[in-house]
């Protein structure tokens, strides 16, 4: 190597290893979740939930940081959510920083009168603007109180609202976690409507927002997943909860883990099955010119309870039982279709279907898809369920105690 080459090394070196690019963290304030609401006066409201690093250092459950709450909330308005952010800047002595904020809150009135067509283009249009940010929609409530409230077991509550929708999603199947980049790609979609999880606020407001909640073992307020919200062309419509939300779930091949209650010998819920594995199937055919959706649904399990007598060990009483569970399930699928018929919204993604099914026939139908051939449309569904275990006790032992 001649002595030029190492002149040219040791004059690029130091711009390598620059920090031209840097952001100091005492400069930043770091937004962890941001809640939109709107005023009387049409004016968006954010709130802004911005980490306190000092309170959260030494983990962001249980103790280990400073005394203080692991988050401060700032609002701020506008006329649009640029001028909304702006008027935020005036108020806080730092930056503010989008990178990591996690959760996007939004309002129930507004997500169904104005839509969320127009927020998630202002959001994506930011760089800063994480499209993995999950979202959800404030239920009975305003997304600002969702922002507002400490929580107990999770320092920074933005986490506490994600880590719900994610165990609830794996382990009940009632909920999704939906990011925005999710619902963008369904609202840019023919034929696929988004669902959104709404998470809503139990108790009170005013003590939620103070450190004596998280601070005794009753908390006079929490943060509760409720139900999932309906969209069409970018509105709300309607809110499904418990068995319709799962039947979503069910179509939407998103059931993991779930528990599913039958009846037995005229006792209700007498036997629990757990689902450990599942997977949906959705296509579609055209028959006379006209399509129909075929829906096939394979679930395995196991038995998790039996609260009567029954004998586990006889294959013909395992086989009934599993029809039983099969029609529960199918039961769950046909209601969801059905409301969601009502409300004439895909959010199956038959139209998708149907598109790959016959792309010429879909554009003759994509138009009036949702008002006209979706509510219309035959749906034919198949549930296969089977039982793997049945549990450390075969025959009925502890239930014949009762009789």
């Amino acid at each position: 190597m001649n002595l030029k080459a190492i002149f040219l090394l040791l004059i690029i070196i130091p711009i390598l290893s620059g920090c031209w690019s840097t952001k100091e963290l005492n400069d930043l304030a770091l937004i962890s979740a941001l809640g939109i609401d709107k005023n009387d006066e049409g004016e968006y409201v954010g709130t802004f939930q911005i980490i306190n690093p000092a309170n959260v250092t030494g983990g962001v459950q249980g103790g280990g940081g400073g005394q203080g709450p692991s988050v401060t909330v700032f609002t701020a308005t506008g006329d649009n959510l640029v001028e909304m952010s702006r008027r935020a800047s005036t108020i806080i002595s730092r930056r503010l920083y989008y990178s990591h904020t996690n959760l996007l809150v939004l309002n129930e009135k507004l997500a169904k009168e104005e839509g969320i067509n127009k927020l998630f283009d202002a959001f994506i249009r930011d760089p800063e603007f994480r499209s993995t940010a999950t979202v959800v929609i404030a239920h009975d409530t305003d997304a600002s109180d969702i922002v507002k409230t400490l929580t107990a077991v999770d320092k920074i509550p933005a986490n506490k609202v994600i880590k719900t929708l994610k165990f609830t999603e794996s382990r009940w199947g009632e909920h999704l976690n939906v990011n925005i980049q999710d619902a963008l790609k369904k609202l840019l979609s023919s034929g696929n409507e988004p669902v959104i999880s709404g998470f809503r606020l139990v108790g009170n407001k005013e003590q939620g927002r103070k450190m004596e909640n998280i601070q005794q073992t009753a908390l006079d307020a929490i943060l509760q997943a409720d139900g999932l919200a309906i969209f069409k062309e970018g509105k709300l419509v309607n809110w499904y909860q418990e068995k319709p939300a799962r039947g979503i779930l069910w179509m939407l091949d998103k059931i993991k883990t779930t528990d599913i209650n039958v009846s037995w010998k005229k006792q209700k819920n007498a036997i629990a099955y757990q689902v450990v594995r599942q997977k949906t199937e959705v296509s579609a055919v055209f028959k006379n010119n006209r399509p129909q959706i075929s829906i096939k649904v394979r679930a395995e399990g196991d038995i998790g309870e039996a609260s009567v007598p029954v004998n586990l060990n006889d294959p013909a009483v395992i086989f009934e039982i599993e029809k039983v569970i099969e029609k529960e399930i199918k039961n769950e699928i046909k209601e969801a279709v059905q409301l969601a018929k009502e409300d004439q919204t895909d959010i199956f993604g038959f139209g998708e279907a149907v598109y790959r099914s016959n792309p010429a026939e879909w554009k003759k139908l994509k138009n009036d898809w949702n008002d006209v051939h979706f509510s219309e449309i035959k749906v034919d569904v198949k549930v296969d369920a089977f039982i793997r275990r049945t549990g450390m006790i075969k025959k009925p032992q502890l239930s014949e105690l009762d009789k």
